[in-house]
């Protein structure tokens, strides 16, 4: 939209264009970072590498797996980076306990639990008008929110299995989608529950992964991580690093420069966002059956 672009221009001080394809071609580009509706991001993701582009696409990869094998074999004739924009990969406080996690030191996880909440409305007064109304623009709960931690979740637990899925729109205003999911997941060895929505006073995000000999315990909110041992009679708090407004997608960016310069694997590789796309997919296939479904069934 011109008024968008006049926006960007001047508060950024940059040039701004209407044809991105055509820029996409001029040969005066190095990346393209797709932030589009959901709808766009595959076949744009394929024209850019297409062109020569490296690229750096926003969650969710897409709304269907329609052009998904396309893309697969572009990126790899090309011999360009892509990379999905799961920004929770960028968070100290998940990194730290992610490794420690991959320590297994209190033996393989067994159960996984997530638990999310936040006023969106409050946060981001233009969603209604955006891309949240529709989801075949990434909108709604799952593909929104609930996909940031299914995405980080499956770095850590692997691959989801197959899901079952309740959702429902109750309290959010101006929109008809979702605003409320219930998930229970399978992974080849451990369960996991997810529980969020999108309307609740306090902004606050809990994840819990349960081994037989110990706990392990994040709360993006207060930026902390903790264990919880046989032994122990509290939690063993280890505060992390602070994210600061704005910053973790910063370090994104500057991640995915590391990756294009060859100094750094994708925090998000194309392979993982189109495992967390069928896991969306599956959710809202769950939710719209009343039944579990697969996460490989889903085409």
């Amino acid at each position: 939209m011109p008024s968008t672009l006049e926006r960007i221009a001047k508060t950024y001080d940059v040039k701004t264009s209407g044809d991105w394809l055509a820029e996409a071609q001029s040969g005066r580009h190095t990346i393209a970072v797709i932030c589009t509706p959901a709808s766009l991001h595959v076949e744009m993701a394929r024209q850019a590498l297409a062109a020569g582009l490296h690229v750096l696409i926003e969650k969710p990869l897409s709304h269907s797996l329609a052009g998904i094998d396309a893309l697969l074999t572009a990126r790899d004739h090309s011999e360009r980076q892509v990379a999905l924009a799961y920004v929770y990969h960028t968070f100290p406080v998940l990194r730290e306990a992610g490794a420690f996690i991959a320590e297994n030191r209190f033996g393989p996880i067994l159960h996984g639990v997530a638990t999310s909440g936040q006023a969106f409305h409050r946060l981001r007064p233009a969603y209604a008008k955006t891309y949240y109304r529709d989801r075949r623009m990434g909108g709604g709960a799952i593909q929104d929110a609930l996909t940031h931690a299914a995405n980080w979740i499956e770095s850590v637990l692997g691959p989801t299995e197959s899901v079952l899925c309740d959702c429902a729109h109750l309290a959010l205003p101006e929109v008809d989608v979702e605003d409320t999911v219930i998930v229970s997941a399978r992974h080849a060895r451990d369960l996991c529950s997810y529980s969020l929505n999108q309307f609740q006073a306090p902004n606050e995000s809990y994840l819990q992964f349960n081994a037989a000999g110990g706990s392990v315990r994040i709360e993006l909110h207060r930026q902390r991580w903790g264990t919880f041992t046989p032994d122990s009679s509290d939690w063993d708090w280890r505060p992390a690093a602070p994210v600061v407004q704005d910053g973790h997608f910063i370090t994104q960016a500057n991640a995915f420069l590391d990756q294009v310069e060859g100094r750094a694997a994708p925090l998000c590789s194309l392979e993982a966002g189109i495992q967390t796309l069928r896991f969306n997919l599956a959710a809202l296939a769950s939710a719209n059956s009343g039944t579990r479904v697969a996460c490989a069934t889903i085409s």
